[in-house]
């Protein structure tokens, strides 16, 4: 089965833009869990969206902000989640629609759209806020992890953890995505036991998954990984491949996600 995580840069727009063409490619490969970050839309602006994936046979939840226009989260599944939280009782976190957590047998997919700490002036004033919800989220998933559970944690994680995930590591080290305390903060996951799937099974430089819209850098593949998946160590031994879907157009984000064992589920 698959699982696949893409920051769409709103789920409208990308409608527009080849998504039900790619969506119905990743199901012929056995797509079954989609997390979409940024859709940037409500319910009631997406009734032509439910309609389209569920012809397809999608189950879709969206959990959008409480601001318009902004940040955003949706799940699409092949089956309906056993169970599916989109609230945590943090108001900061919940009224941004960032997190979405939903079981599937004996897996666990969070679905997350962890904050830029750029700030409105670029002057990395929202980073305590972004390390708030990295926290926030590793202490929620911590007993399961400990306990041998099967836990994926995907999206854009808004942090480029080494100087090989992004192009420009010198010229970006006080920019927010790459600040020393960013970094520590994945380190610090990575240390507690989760995995950088992708890392597993490509150690190679210049494999990026977000460029900026501006200046053709895309193009020149001019990059930052920072979306990804991460793996608790109960789920790794299920997983078989991880990949980015670089040459997948219709968002400045491009899609990645896992291929896994369906026993995963049991």
């Amino acid at each position: 089965m698959r699982v696949l995580s893409w920051n769409v840069n709103g789920l409208r727009a990308v409608m527009g833009k080849g998504f039900l063409r790619w969506l119905d490619a990743q199901t012929a490969q056995g797509a079954a869990v989609i997390g979409l970050q940024e859709t940037r839309a409500e319910d009631d602006q997406l009734a032509h969206v439910h309609e389209a994936l569920a012809e397809r046979g999608w189950h879709v939840v969206v959990t959008p902000a409480a601001r318009k226009g902004y940040s955003g989260t949706a799940l699409l599944s092949r089956t309906r989640p056993d169970v599916l939280e989109t609230s945590f009782g943090r108001p900061e976190f919940d009224a941004e629609g960032r997190l979405q957590l939903a079981r599937f047998g004996r897996l666990v997919v969070v679905n997350g759209y962890f904050p830029n700490g750029n700030g409105k002036d670029r002057d990395n004033s929202r980073i305590p806020y972004k390390l708030d919800f990295y926290r926030f989220v590793f202490d929620l998933l911590d007993a399961e992890r400990q306990a041998g559970g099967r836990i994926l944690v995907m999206g854009d994680l808004n942090t480029a953890h080494r100087e090989i995930d992004l192009a420009r590591p010198k010229e970006n080290a006080g920019t927010s995505g790459f600040t020393p305390v960013e970094r520590d903060e994945v380190d610090r996951w990575l240390r507690a036991g989760w995995v950088d799937t992708f890392r597993v099974f490509d150690a190679a430089p210049g494999r990026y998954s977000w460029w900026s819209s501006r200046f053709g850098v895309r193009a020149k593949n001019i990059g930052w990984r920072i979306d990804t998946v991460l793996g608790s160590a109960g789920v790794m031994p299920f997983v078989r491949h991880a990949f980015i879907q670089a040459d997948v157009q219709g968002s400045d984000h491009a899609p990645v996600g896992v291929d896994l064992d369906d026993a995963v589920l049991a």
